[in-house]
């Protein structure tokens, strides 16, 4: 039993192929790229002026702004809570512009039913829609349309654009051909193709994509409202300028408790279409 086991065992050895030789040419360049990793890490951490020496210098202040954020004030609830809804109603439109713009462009950015020249030209644009952040169009747009609400709205609305129509082209491109090569076979026209052989195959994803951007616009808003976008982000920004860190506190509560309820309501929403 045991010979028979053994004899197996070393057969089992012999066919076995042996183990990979790495080459001194694939050693160089593991060692070459483990170098230029560290060089990058070293030459970050002095651009960005590390100093974790710093967070135990400053430990009494940290420690007066924690104090202070563990005792949050409600006191004026009414009105973080108008401008927790400023910030959803900012977020809803730059989120439902976005959305209506990205249909369109994600299917002009798609390789496999538009023309590669205009899907050069679109993703080009998208490019550059969402290199920009939306900080710097919500500046922008003070500049053009003044404070407030609006100027958020098309901060996001601009910037969600390139990001929605990203993801919508990328599912368009995954879809089974079949059925718009079937309606393209019995002499559909290419809007026809869209209509009925490409929305039905990506409508959940985008459902679900709109949603996630929906969720992501809420807190891109918050951020807009520090540099006068509107929203709760103004009132965050009053709040820490003046060192009242009690009321910062509770407006932070109220984002994540408004970010973290959108969560639960998305979720049961894309089980729907998923």
């Amino acid at each position: 039993m045991f010979a028979a086991a053994d004899a197996a065992h070393r057969t089992a050895s012999r066919t076995m192929p042996a183990p990979p030789v790495t080459s001194l040419a694939t050693r160089l360049f593991r060692l070459a790229v483990a170098a230029i990793t560290i060089v990058v890490l070293v030459a970050a951490w002095y651009e960005a002026e590390m100093n974790p020496a710093q967070l135990w210098r400053d430990s009494g202040n940290m420690a007066t702004l924690g104090a202070d954020f563990l005792r949050p004030d409600f006191s004026d609830w009414d009105v973080y809570t108008n401008a927790m809804l400023e910030t959803l109603a900012i977020a809803i439109w730059g989120t439902v512009l976005a959305v209506i713009a990205g249909i369109p462009l994600g299917i002009l950015s798609a390789e496999n039913v538009s023309p590669r020249w205009l899907v050069f030209t679109v993703r080009r644009l998208m490019d550059a829609c969402r290199a920009i952040n939306e900080l710097v169009f919500a500046l922008i747009f003070i500049a053009a349309v003044g404070l407030g609400p609006f100027a958020g709205v098309l901060a996001l609305f601009i910037h969600t654009t390139g990001v929605v129509a990203k993801l919508f082209s990328e599912a368009v491109e995954a879809i089974d051909p079949a059925p718009v090569e079937g309606i393209r076979g019995t002499g559909g026209t290419w809007l026809q193709e869209v209509i009925y052989g490409v929305l039905p195959q990506v409508m959940p994803l985008w459902i679900s994509y709109a949603l996630y951007r929906f969720e992501s616009n809420v807190r891109s808003a918050t951020v807009l409202g520090i540099v006068g976008g509107g929203g709760i982000g103004m009132t965050f920004n009053e709040t820490m300028r003046g060192f009242l860190y009690s009321q910062a506190s509770a407006i932070l509560i109220m984002v994540v408790i408004t970010v973290s309820l959108l969560d639960m309501v998305s979720q049961r929403i894309r089980k729907k279409f998923i």
